[in-house]
């Protein structure tokens, strides 16, 4: 199962795909890893999903790999009385604690952090920013707010709060009994919302304790400010433009984005671009142009994976979204400018043998124009320094542990294969060569650049090149 691309895509499940025939028919569209959003949907529908994943992975023989995605500590407005009240620009309106129904002159807001946090001029912002309040008054248990701009407010709205940094754990009861199921349902990565600081994800690390990969998701401006902190914990970053655009001005969203990307293939860490990627797709079977150009320039800057959320949970077209994505990706790493882009951004090799080997490996690969680059792997560091090279050609990556290839296909360029694991030098070159072509990565008379350590199986010790030749 061969993708003819280098970026990955990460498709949402939900109500739109919700039968094993329609995941089977998001894999072979282009989707490499899904995700599991648990701010939606029971236990036991995303067990079965996952029983689905891994039906199609039996069958393609292919590890996908799934995420699933925890809710985190959404803040959110209490019942209004009716349904819904109309907010007018301009008026008062107070927040506190009291469960009584709100109206149009207040509201619920059963988060006494939030008013531990705020103060006079902090702006509130629900319904993802259509509603703005600026605070002029607060106590312990409630906070009177000017309306700045008003509208229809109705039960259970998101609340947001810029630039604060709220006394609250990234991990709420909910989250913690999902995470203890989805780690029992062996899932791949953890996507941890609402990351604020590097505790959020230390915390998250020390309860998965190594039985996934944790990927921190941005959507706080607090968590901009920390985040090398933040990369360094995590395995994987995600940039969540939904909330990040709504607690920071839109126009600083793209360059955050770039420089975001940019850190993550600096430190070798995976990066997926999430959120509205082909929002318009959710009603209609095409994407608008300014959508495409989204897509693509994520993969211009070299992102790992491009994600979609509603488009395949909740949409109308979740099949025709996942082609689309495809083509735009496939087209994009086929412009004779998309070579010169990633490269122009292209991180130094850290001061280590196995930094080296890799970086090096890139360069041969492109100077005796081999087929593709063989990496033998155990914890996936290997295929992960490879990817972190943006070689030009194709990453062929052996492992003998499923849960490492899994791990592996949210990066760039990695193609796994599940392969016995390797005794000596001449098995490894043999295995390396019978793989490479079994997958469709080469054929006779060409060459393969070969990385591995020494001694096989010792995690993170690349420390070999060879250039093997395919004979007849």
């Amino acid at each position: 199962m061969r993708r003819h691309r280098r970026t990955k895509i990460v498709a949402t499940l939900g109500p739109a795909s919700a039968t094993p025939s329609a995941v089977r028919e998001l894999f072979e569209a282009g989707a490499d890893v899904f995700r599991l959003n648990f701010s939606h949907g029971t236990h036991e529908q995303h067990a079965e999903r996952v029983r689905w994943i891994r039906e199609i992975e039996r069958d393609f023989d292919h590890p996908v790999g799934i995420l699933m995605d925890l809710q985190g500590p959404k803040l959110r407005v209490g019942a209004i009385e009716g349904g819904e009240a109309e907010l007018e620009a301009g008026r008062a309106f107070r927040l506190d604690l009291s469960p009584e129904p709100g109206n149009g002159q207040r509201a619920p807001l059963p988060h006494p952090e939030v008013f531990e946090a705020i103060e006079e001029g902090t702006e509130l912002l629900i319904d993802d920013g259509k509603i703005r309040l600026a605070v002029r008054e607060r106590g312990p248990d409630h906070a009177i707010a000017e309306i700045l701009f008003g509208g229809r407010l109705s039960d259970r709205k998101g609340v947001n709060i810029p630039r604060a940094v709220l006394p609250i754990s990234a991990l709420t009861e909910k989250d913690r009994r999902d995470l203890d199921f989805a780690l029992t349902l062996g899932v791949d990565w953890i996507g941890l919302s609402f990351v604020q600081r590097p505790d959020d994800v230390a915390q998250a690390r020390k309860i998965v304790g190594g039985r996934a990969a944790v990927m921190a998701k941005l959507e706080k401006p607090a968590a901009i400010e920390c985040l090398d902190e933040i990369l360094a914990l995590s395995d994987g970053v995600m940039v969540a433009r939904g909330d990040l655009g709504v607690e920071l001005p839109p126009e600083d969203v793209p360059s955050i984005q770039k420089q975001v990307v940019r850190r993550c293939r600096e430190a070798g860490k995976p990066v997926v671009v999430a959120t509205q990627m082909l929002e318009s797709m959710i009603a209609a079977p095409a994407p608008t142009r300014a959508e495409a150009s989204d897509v693509a320039t994520a993969v211009y800057d070299g992102a790992d994976a491009v994600m979609l959320s509603a488009e395949t949970a909740a949409g109308n077209y979740p099949l025709q979204a996942v082609s689309m994505m495809n083509r735009i990706v496939a087209r994009v790493e086929r412009d004779e400018t998309y070579r010169a882009i990633v490269d122009a951004v292209h991180p130094d090799p850290e001061r280590t043998a196995p930094d080296a080997i890799s970086a090096a490996a890139a360069r041969v690969a492109e100077t005796v124009r081999a087929a593709a680059i063989v990496t033998f792997t155990t914890s996936g560091s290997t295929a992960l320094r490879a990817s972190r090279e943006r070689p030009t050609v194709p990453i062929v990556t052996l492992t003998a542990l499923r849960s490492t290839a899994r791990y592996l296909s949210v990066a760039w360029g990695v193609h796994c294969v599940i392969s016995p694991e390797v005794k000596d030098f001449a098995e490894m070159v043999d295995i390396a060569r019978d793989r490479a072509v079994e997958a469709g990565f080469a054929e006779a008379g060409q060459r393969l650049v070969i990385t591995a350590g020494v001694p096989f199986g010792t995690p993170g010790a690349t420390n070999i090149l060879h250039i093997a030749w395919i004979g007849p």
